[in-house]
């Protein structure tokens, strides 16, 4: 639950689906593959006191995660949106219980909670933040560089975003691209804090190629192996110096109570989308906390709706390390909101508007948009 008060409870109208076609900057390679164009579903819920917003954070292809952009369209439709419009008058925090008898399909739950949270908190006046339990009125700013064509390209890449103010480096590697990239970089740019990403790209078989990244002082390791290998994981925190951080595993706080228990992980990645929403969100932050493990706030490249979300939930207490809330400019030439999130000194500022504190940019979304539907009550 949140560390504040509930929000009021709303009357739905309607809840509408679109998925956007974002294309990126510049390609962003990770060990399960190389995306160009971000396809992204975004969530609209009208009410009778206005409406909210919400980012449905799966991928084109089922890759990095089982969810994908038109299995999310599927059963949102067919089953999620159908429930909340039959309850019809709710507060967010009953959206979890009413979606539950669907089984898995987080992110798309997380979506639609989101766009409820919005509009519960606008008709308040009310910043998410503020809600969530914010203790900040800014977050530092981290970076995720893909695997780029060489480790010189890789160098190339981390002193740009260096120029740009970002304060945490993490770099993706994968098999073959692991050490070299890691030393090409801490030799460039000497003690930077710099973290290293898997997305699940190694077994246990390579912890002697992992070990071999004890030498560059990171800050930690994210998901170096399968998302159900918690056992595993724990094994291979016993081999490393470098703290292994779990990402992919954490789908829950069941799962976040599992993996601490087992000595999985000494940190924590937390993904709204991922856990399902932004209040389990707080509760795996809130079981981190207690139990003295650092999380931080990982990112699936959202847009400038997900992308303020993600900055509230990092000004929580036990955000301890830099997440990757970077700029929108970082991926996107043109945000689908008014004012895109930016780097001031190494941080961006978490909105204090009411809900979300961001506005759409109706002209950027119809421009983005390749597929509608609107489902009434």
């Amino acid at each position: 639950m949140p560390v504040t008060a509930p929000a009021a409870a709303v009357t739905l109208e309607s809840l509408e689906l679109r998925v956007l076609h974002l294309p990126l900057v510049s390609p962003f390679t990770t060990s399960f593959g190389t995306e160009t164009v971000r396809e992204v579903i975004v969530v609209r819920a009208r009410t009778t006191d206005g409406e909210g917003w919400g980012e449905i954070v799966t991928q084109h292809e089922p890759y990095y995660s089982s969810e994908y952009t038109h299995g999310a369209w599927d059963v949102a439709q067919r089953f999620l949106m159908p429930a909340l419009l039959e309850a019809r008058t709710f507060a967010p925090e009953d959206v979890a219980g009413i979606l539950e008898p669907v089984i898995g399909h987080r992110m798309v739950k997380g979506g639609l909670e989101l766009a409820i949270l919005d509009a519960a908190l606008r008709a308040q006046g009310r910043p998410l933040g503020e809600y969530l339990g914010s203790v900040r009125d800014r977050v530092p700013s981290g970076v995720s560089v893909g695997i780029q064509r060489d480790p010189a390209a890789m160098v190339d890449a981390v002193g740009t975003y260096l120029d740009e103010g970002y304060v945490r480096i993490k770099i993706k590697i994968k098999p073959g691209r692991d050490v070299d990239d890691t030393a090409a970089v801490r030799d460039a740019f000497g003690a930077i804090p710099l973290q290293v990403d898997a997305n699940s790209a190694y077994t246990l078989a390579d912890a002697d190629t992992l070990a071999e990244l004890d030498r560059f002082d990171l800050l930690l390791i994210e998901q170096p192996l399968q998302e159900d290998d918690l056992v595993d994981h724990a094994t291979l925190a016993r081999r490393l110096k470098t703290p292994v951080c779990l990402d992919e595993s954490i789908v829950s706080l069941k799962a976040a109570r599992d993996a601490l228990a087992l000595g999985s992980a000494s940190v924590v990645n937390i993904k709204a989308g991922r856990v399902g929403g932004y209040l389990e969100a707080v509760r795996i932050h809130d079981l981190c906390r207690d139990a003295g493990v650092p999380v931080w706030c990982g990112g699936m490249l959202e847009t400038g709706i997900g992308r303020a979300a993600n900055a509230a939930l990092a000004a929580l207490p036990g955000f301890t390390l830099p997440g990757d809330i970077s700029a929108s400019s970082r991926f996107y030439t043109r945000d689908i909101v008014t004012e895109p999130a930016v780097i001031e000194d190494g941080h961006v500022r978490v909105p204090t508007g009411p809900g979300l504190g961001v506005e759409i940019d109706p002209l950027a979304l119809d421009d983005a948009t390749v597929e509608r539907v609107e489902l009434r009550a």
